[in-house]
């Protein structure tokens, strides 16, 4: 017989079962993955899984999660939350106290939540418990990086879809996949005639293959592109555009897309285009102006170089443009300039440049010219361009023009100076009767730049007292007695040493720098004679004035002032040289002037006599008490009778004048011997002794004797 079954003790089975109910019940909401809490119909809460306590441990919402949360009321912390202003617990609230009252069978929402470290989203469910109306089952699921990826996307796509900025994305292989409402409002091409096709189809042609091959070889390097590019719209419309290519790597590192974005700047190019007109072009004629030739004739002049050719750089000025300007009014004359402009510059070649600086003047440069001369035929257009009748209101309109022309390399200067040089011309155009035009004398200007230089050299040389004064004794050679010295200028030069006055600028008599110099000499040789006199020597010294010196309106003056700051030295022991062949503009001016000076004590010579075609003049009216004879008559005058007839001739001259005579550049004994028996005892030459330094004058008086064939030639 089968064995009986046992039974057991049904309060103790019960007892036990209820025990176990509530184990399983824990364990099985302890394995859902949520935040689960079970309550009943009142809002109480009676159990909480362990993903609840966990994520309220971590955010340190309470001590001991169990303990806090079991007992309390879910619906009154909704309520409490309420009254703080929680939109989102008041929302759970309703749904749950629905879920209750048996509106629904369960209630679903998601809301944000705040917790001290972090914003969390939860994805709530009120769900009551099947064939048992007195529980709900409340479930809290983090949802926060679901809803972070969500907004990261839907921000993704508000970016794409809203973006002003073109998009376009491809595929690894160039394909696009997808482009942006911008992208099309900026092609023209709708997302259906894009999506499948490579870029390509939107270049302009206007970059090279070289300039793609750069620019893709720096997205492979770097990353990222970002230039200016321009495209063609589907329209047929070129455009520029700023474009910024990026590359989309995958987990691998390998590049998975393709992302470009781009701006139209079509309207930003114009504003730089308006705005380099504004600054690069004349408003009225929109010829380049000023500063845009500056640029072209630079350039002009490099590639002249490069290609060893020549620019011919033309100033032109219009005749005449002021007195239409005031017989018509401006707004008349500005249509004048227009069509003059339009005349000219249609007149030159392709590769010149006419600019318009100012007002009524043009400039032109004429490049690429093989030879000085190409420019010339150009230069007549200009000329009959300017010159044709203009017509403005049925009203007749002439004018010319005045052209100054300067040649590179020939005028080997810089830009500025060339239209400088150019300027100077165009002005001896005008002069020479206008409606012309004149090449600038490059030799000439090169000759007056040397001058300036060597003018400002000798201005210098004046300030830091490089200037000397040499003496030359002039003798009696009858009687062998020292009677003067003439004073010669030497220059100390810091570079080239101790030069004669041949070296001084030939210019310098037209300089009112010769006059500072010229007062210099009179005043050093005035100091010199006290130095002289204060040894007991006491010597006549005769200083060389240039006539420009002599002819200043306030020269007594300035030689009174002069002599008036050296109050221990006579007058009488300066004595002036002018030479005979210079230009006097007002002889009685001069006469006046060496009669003030004889007044003073003051003796004055004619040097250089004999050369000029005035000699028999001056000797009349100028009012000198010496005469010397050139020295170019005394060398010739033993081989040479009509030289020799000369230097009698100045001797009688003197004597009939009651002037002393004075031999200059006698070199030869001879030359002295044959000078005595004329009847001329005065001379000076290197004969007698050369120029010397003033510290060397005593010393050589004291051992100069004349020669002895002098004393046996005396004439009786």
């Amino acid at each position: 017989m089968p064995e009986p079954i046992k039974r057991v003790d049904t309060k103790q089975l019960q007892s036990k079962l209820i025990g176990a109910k509530e184990s399983f019940t824990q364990a099985a909401i302890d394995a859902f993955s949520p935040n689960v809490c079970i309550l009943n119909n009142a809002g109480d809460i009676l159990l909480v899984n362990q993903a609840w306590r966990n994520f309220y441990d971590a955010n340190s919402c309470a001590p001991n999660v169990s303990d806090y949360f079991i007992g309390t009321n879910y619906f009154q912390i909704c309520k409490q939350s309420k009254m703080t202003g929680n939109n989102e617990a008041e929302l759970v609230l309703k749904g749950a106290l629905q879920v209750v009252h048996g509106e629904l069978d369960e209630f679903s929402t998601q809301y944000p939540c705040h917790s001290p470290t972090k914003k969390c989203w939860f994805n709530i469910r009120v769900t009551r418990f099947q064939n048992d109306s007195g529980y709900l089952m409340l479930s809290h699921e983090d949802i926060t990086e679901f809803k972070l990826t969500e907004e990261k996307h839907n921000l993704s796509a508000k970016v794409f879809s809203y973006s002003h900025e073109g998009i376009m994305i491809t595929d690894s292989a160039g394909i696009i996949i997808d482009v942006n409402d911008a992208f099309t409002n900026i092609t023209g091409y709708s997302r259906e005639e894009s999506v499948g096709q490579n870029p390509r189809f939107l270049k302009s042609d206007r970059q090279s293959n070289d300039f793609y091959t750069d620019m893709w070889n720096e997205i492979t390097r770097n990353g990222y592109w970002v230039g200016e590019i321009w495209n063609r719209r589907k329209n047929g419309e070129v455009y520029p555009e700023i474009q910024n290519i990026s590359s989309v790597n995958d987990a691998d590192g390998k590049v998975q897309n393709y992302v470009s974005l781009f701006s139209d700047i079509t309207s930003l190019k114009n504003y730089q285009s308006q705005l380099e007109k504004m600054a690069h072009y004349d408003p009225l004629t929109l010829l380049p102006n000023r500063v845009l030739l500056s640029d072209r004739l630079a350039q002009t002049l490099l590639q002249c170089q490069r290609h060893e050719k020549s620019v011919a750089i033309v100033f032109l000025d219009l005749d005449g443009f002021k007195a239409v300007n005031d017989a018509h009014g401006h707004a008349i004359g500005d249509r004048l300039l227009v069509t003059m402009s339009n005349r000219m510059k249609d007149t030159l070649r392709e590769e010149d440049t006419l600019a318009r600086i100012g007002g009524d003047e043009f400039v032109a440069v004429l490049a690429d010219l093989d030879k000085i001369d190409d420019c010339e035929p150009l230069l007549e257009r200009l000329l009959l361009a300017a010159s044709a009748p203009v017509f403005v209101d049925n009203i007749r309109l002439n004018v010319t023009a005045s052209l100054g022309v300067t040649t590179y390399p020939e005028d080997n200067v810089n830009a500025d100076i060339l239209l400088r040089h150019a300027d100077q011309a165009m002005y001896i155009a005008k002069g020479m009767g206008k409606n012309r035009y004149h090449m600038f004398d490059i030799a000439k200007d090169i000759a007056l730049k040397t001058n300036r230089e060597d003018l400002e050299a000798v201005r210098i040389g004046l300030l830091q007292k490089q200037f000397v004064l040499f003496y030359q004794p002039i003798v009696d050679m009858k009687i062998g007695k020292v009677i003067g010295v003439e004073a010669l200028l030497r220059w100390q030069h810091p570079e080239r040493g101790l030069l004669p006055p041949t070296e001084i600028p030939a210019l310098l008599e037209d300089n009112p720098v010769s006059i500072q110099l010229g007062e210099w000499v009179i005043s050093s040789a005035l100091t010199q004679i006290k130095q002289w006199q204060s040894i007991g020597l006491n010597l006549n010294v005769s200083v060389n004035i240039g006539a420009r010196q002599l002819q200043q309106e306030n020269f007594p003056t300035r030689l009174a002032e002069i002599i008036s700051s050296h109050p221990d030295v006579e007058a009488g022991y300066l004595e002036l040289e002018v030479m005979e062949n210079g230009v006097f503009t007002d002889l009685d001016q001069v006469t006046s002037v060496i009669q003030d000076c004889l007044d003073m004590g003051i003796h004055f010579t004619l040097d250089d006599f004999g050369t000029g075609y005035s000699s028999l003049t001056y000797l009349r009216l100028l009012p000198a008490t010496s005469i010397k004879i050139d020295q170019r008559f005394i060398g010739k005058m033993l081989t040479d009778p009509s030289a020799r007839a000369i230097v009698e001739g100045v001797i009688g001259l003197a004597k009939a004048f009651k002037c002393k005579a004075i031999a200059e550049g006698v070199e030869s004994i001879e030359q002295g011997t044959a000078l005595l028996a004329i009847g001329c005892e005065l001379a000076q030459g290197y004969a007698i002794a050369r120029p010397m330094p003033s510290n060397d004058i005593p010393i050589w008086i004291k051992n100069w004797k004349p020669d002895a064939a002098w004393q046996e030639n005396v004439s009786p």
